[in-house]
């Protein structure tokens, strides 16, 4: 694994790090999985049940919209963002006649709300941002937001990423020629550092102050595997796992997540059945057990039976990524001349980071430290 040379301010299971910035240092937030919003325009020739529109005069909120993950109204939903994946280009394609666009980069609006509406159940990093507007920063000055899509890889991110570094540098602009802190939740973790790998050291002293992650999915989540298998209703009692999971397994962002061969034995059992055990060595196998061979070709693009209700066993972690994972920033301690700070906090599950009285404390001191 390639080390970015710049600071790591990492939160593992809640982690973190001080004496890493001076009081306006600007925040550019960006997003885990799920964490952003993205819009659709159709204009299809088939639906997949009568109440589906097939046409949208404009593009129209799919997530986070409660009102389309209903019963039934749900199918339209998963036919609208799904991905088709494309075994020969190794890419993905949306739906035919849908459009997908992720709206306001640069803004902090689509990542603190993934429901335009500010429902509650759709708040993100909102707490966090307004924990730092009382210490006297500015939405949309000093704090910035940069969703992107992330039902997608680093792969298929790479204009993002041309977009992230231009607004790193606008904003070092726009504030006084001040350096960037970058705050990511969960898989933005790896997307930041997928980003600063791309980046010249020269570049990162002048522009990155630090890099702050929370629950960062350092080395990827057993959870991934569960959902090839039955899918995840994201905590909700209103959703239906093995629903959900027509529309999740099309994400290559889901493969990008599997647990990383750097953090987990080859021969070390994932999933377990009374018939067969799958491991990272016949990982593959278990591609084809759960009939969903482009998920082999997914994982395997980057360098039995199954029970209808099977158990999942949490080990260690933060109820989404494994402790292992989390901690993955640890080893970056002995490999680089920056500093790398780590905290872990209890009984703080990988949601729950985003909006914990410590955390916020904790952040809100790192800004008044210097």
């Amino acid at each position: 694994m390639k080390i970015t040379q710049t600071t790591f301010c990492c939160f593992l299971i809640s982690s973190v790090v001080n004496t890493c910035y001076s009081a306006f240092h600007p925040f550019i937030f960006i997003p885990g999985d799920g964490g952003s919003q993205v819009e659709a325009k159709i204009n299809k020739t088939n639906s997949v049940h009568y109440i589906c529109a097939k046409t949208s005069t404009d593009y129209f909120n799919i997530w986070l919209n409660l009102e389309l993950l209903v019963p039934v109204v749900i199918d339209c939903w998963i036919d609208n963002i799904k991905l088709r994946y494309d075994n020969v280009t190794r890419r993905t394609l949306n739906t035919d006649g849908v459009e997908i666009r992720i709206p306001g980069f640069g803004s902090t609006e689509p990542v603190e709300w993934l429901d335009p509406s500010r429902a509650s159940s759709g708040a993100y990093f909102t707490d966090i941002v307004n924990a730092l507007v009382k210490l006297g920063h500015v939405r949309n000055q000093t704090l910035k937001g940069a969703p992107f899509d992330f039902r997608k890889a680093p792969n298929e991110n790479q204009d993002y990423f041309v977009k992230l570094k231009q607004l790193v540098e606008e904003t070092y602009e726009a504030n006084g020629k001040t350096s960037v802190i970058l705050l990511a939740h969960s898989m933005g973790g790896p997307m930041s550092q997928y980003f600063l790998n791309l980046q010249k050291q020269s570049w990162k002293d002048k522009y990155i102050k630090c890099l702050v992650t929370l629950s960062g999915a350092w080395g990827g989540s057993v959870k991934a595997v569960k959902v090839y298998a039955i899918g995840d209703d994201l905590g909700s009692y209103m959703l239906n796992g093995k629903v959900m999971k027509l529309e999740q397994i099309t994400n290559p962002s889901l493969a990008w997540l599997m647990p990383s061969r750097n953090y987990w034995k080859m021969d070390e059992v994932l999933v377990q059945t009374d018939t067969k055990n799958y491991t990272l060595d016949n990982i593959k196998d278990y591609f084809m057990d759960v009939e969903y061979p482009d998920g082999w070709d997914m994982v395997f693009y980057k360098p039995g039976a199954f029970y209808d209700n099977p158990t999942l066993i949490n080990g260690d972690g933060d109820g989404t990524v494994n402790r292992r994972s989390l901690e993955g920033c640890k080893t970056w301690s002995s490999k680089q001349r920056q500093k790398v700070y780590d905290l872990a906090l209890p009984k703080v599950d990988h949601m729950g980071i985003l909006k914990d009285v410590n955390v916020l404390e904790y952040i809100s001191n790192l800004v008044n430290s210097l």
